[in-house]
């Protein structure tokens, strides 16, 4: 099974993910995309993207790109985000790459963008440190 198709089927075990109708747009070597369409739901007082549904995107994209060099039983040991403008628009856009992978850590950084009909504005930047679960760890060493 190719990695895409591994992508597709650990988002389609995820409740949450299910619930804000999360697409993954590209999984491979390269990086992570997930695509969140904006629906009011989302949205806070002035009509913005949720600050947490950004750090959603930002979190659920950094642990895809750390599947990337930890393989997929990762989970975020710590990330931070900052909001850099408003997010409206049709959709969000997290991009996320993997910077380095040790045996059981991997650090990441996503740029999260909303999409609209005047192209993509940048939302949020994040860095994250993702962990091998201690299960998946153990595996490898028996």
């Amino acid at each position: 099974m190719d990695l895409f198709s591994i992508g597709q089927k650990v988002l389609a075990q995820q409740p949450f993910s299910k619930l804000l109708g999360t697409e993954l747009v590209e999984f491979s070597a390269q990086g992570a995309v997930l695509k969140i369409p904006i629906r009011d739901e989302l949205k806070q007082q002035f009509g913005f993207v949720h600050g947490g549904v950004l750090a959603y995107a930002a979190d659920n994209a950094l642990t895809y790109a750390g599947a990337i060099g930890l393989g997929v039983e990762v989970v975020t040991a710590e990330f931070k985000i900052n909001y850099l403008k408003p997010a409206q628009g049709d959709f969000l856009l997290a991009r996320a790459v993997l910077v380095n992978a040790g045996k059981t850590q991997a650090v990441c950084r996503c740029d999260v963008y909303a999409v609209h009909a005047g192209g993509e504005t940048l939302c949020a930047v994040a860095q994250g440190t993702i962990a091998k679960l201690a299960r998946a760890a153990a595996d490898e060493g028996t």
